[in-house]
């Protein structure tokens, strides 16, 4: 039996135990028939444990029931998120054959020939001599052509002998070529490249290194150059570069308020959107209907040190990167109306100023007061920190991120929290058509 077949077992003997049905529980707990049906028949696991608490109490679990019930949502959402991260692997390529220079053989030259002394020439005079060319025999022509076989043949041994028997590789060369630089480059650590130039021994300008990095081909969109060497080692990093962040942000930015309040516009109609999903796949259902957050959006982010030491988070800032009219679509809630005895303690953000600032705000637990976060914080491996940022807008269709400023004994810098890459997106939806699911009759309506 997996996790989610545990945990969805157990609250179906709470369910049973207790005697309320489907429809009771869920107007007690705020939230759809629906969902509930699908947490107990193991469809689907709740994001949060809040609501998972408030129905171990609803169906009156003992404290025992209570942590068992919550030990089996722990495991079952680690293994959700251990799914959800992990990579599909991708095959290695198979290593392209690399066929070894083809060192050519000397030819075996043919062997001389024996010089011919030639013959002392005998002029002829006469009147038949005087208006004719004079014809050379056949074995003088014969002769000149192995003559000059024999000296190619000899020429092509030379060349061989001095192509394999040459100086060594990485030996300087007196003469510089086209594009050589300042000094003749030695090699370097390895995969390092060309180190420090240094001058040739006879005073005449250096080639480049015979050794070191090659040069693109023209395959892959570039020409052909050879890198020029450099006259000096090469520098070191920039004094103002950022180092590398120290901490990993773990980002969900489909969040609900209490797990099932929540809405989206779509330029879709109602008989093209299909029914509403339960929180943790809300990010797919929204891909599949070019969703976008609909007047409000919460986003979490799960901040983990990746060193040994703390990491000091210092402030957050706010980036509008752009704001548009909000579209004309139809919004689409995920619920019917629901509610919880828990109010988180987050960043809140208006879109609609002209420079947004992340406000923090006090939270509630069932009447008593959550403290509102506040910089700066400590942050390490052992020790994560959630930051939840709630963000709202009535004028306009909004591209925004956050910036997060910390500081480390390494140096300090900004991590950037947005959706994976891209800008998150929030939308206005005053005005536009609203529609809720009516599970009795299996539709969007008004």
């Amino acid at each position: 039996m997996s996790e989610a077949e545990d945990f969805a077992r157990l609250m179906r003997e709470l369910k049973e135990r207790g005697g309320l049905s489907y429809g009771v529980l869920a107007r007690r707990l705020h939230t759809s028939t629906s969902t509930l049906h699908r947490y107990c028949n193991g469809e689907a696991l709740p994001a949060e444990f809040a609501g998972v608490d408030r129905f171990a109490r609803a169906c009156g679990a003992s404290a025992a029931e209570a942590v068992d019930l919550h030990r089996a949502w722990l495991l079952a959402d680690a293994r959700r998120r251990a799914g959800a991260a992990a990579p599909t692997p991708v095959p290695e390529p198979a290593p392209e054959a690399v066929p070894e220079p083809q060192v050519p053989e000397p030819p075996v030259p043919e062997p001389p020939v024996p010089a011919v002394v030639a013959e002392p020439a005998v002029l002829v005079v006469g009147p038949a001599a005087l208006g004719e060319p004079v014809v050379r025999p056949s074995w003088y022509r014969r002769r000149a052509a192995v003559v000059v076989a024999a000296g190619l043949a000899a020429g092509a041994v030379a060349v061989a002998l001095l192509a394999v028997t040459g100086p060594e590789r990485g030996t300087p060369q007196a003469g510089a070529g086209v594009g050589a630089g300042t000094g003749a480059g030695t090699q370097g650590p390895a995969g390092s490249g060309p180190a420090a130039g240094t001058p040739s021994a006879d005073g005449a300008a250096p080639t480049e290194p015979a050794t070191g990095p090659a040069p693109p081909s023209a395959a892959s969109g570039g020409p052909a150059t050879a890198p020029a060497p450099s006259s000096s080692p090469p520098p070191a990093a920039a004094p103002g570069q950022a180092p590398a962040a120290p901490l990993r942000a773990a980002v969900r930015s489909h969040v609900w308020a209490a797990g099932c309040d929540h809405a989206y516009l779509s330029e879709r109609g109602p008989a093209a959107v299909p029914p509403p999903p339960v929180e943790a796949d809300a990010p797919a259902w929204a891909s599949a209907q070019r969703a976008v957050h609909a007047g409000n959006q919460i986003v979490e982010a799960t901040l983990h040190g990746t060193g040994g030491g703390a990491v000091v988070l210092e402030g957050l800032e706010v980036r509008v990167a752009a704001r548009r009219t909000p579209p004309a679509w139809n919004v689409y809630q995920m619920s019917q109306g629901c509610g919880g005895g828990i109010t988180p303690a987050v960043f809140a953000v208006n879109l609609d100023a002209p420079r947004p600032l992340a406000r923090p705000v006090a939270g509630s637990d069932a009447g008593n007061r959550l403290p509102a976060p506040s910089f700066p914080m400590r942050v390490s491996a052992a020790e994560p920190v959630v930051l939840r940022v709630a963000a709202a807008t009535t004028g306009c269709d909004c591209d925004w991120s956050l910036d997060l400023r910390w500081s480390s004994p390494a140096g300090s810098g900004t991590l950037r929290i947005d959706d994976g890459g891209r800008p998150l997106r929030t939308s206005a939806a005053t005005g536009r058509p609203v529609y809720g699911y009516a599970v009795e009759q299996g539709r969007w309506s008004r």
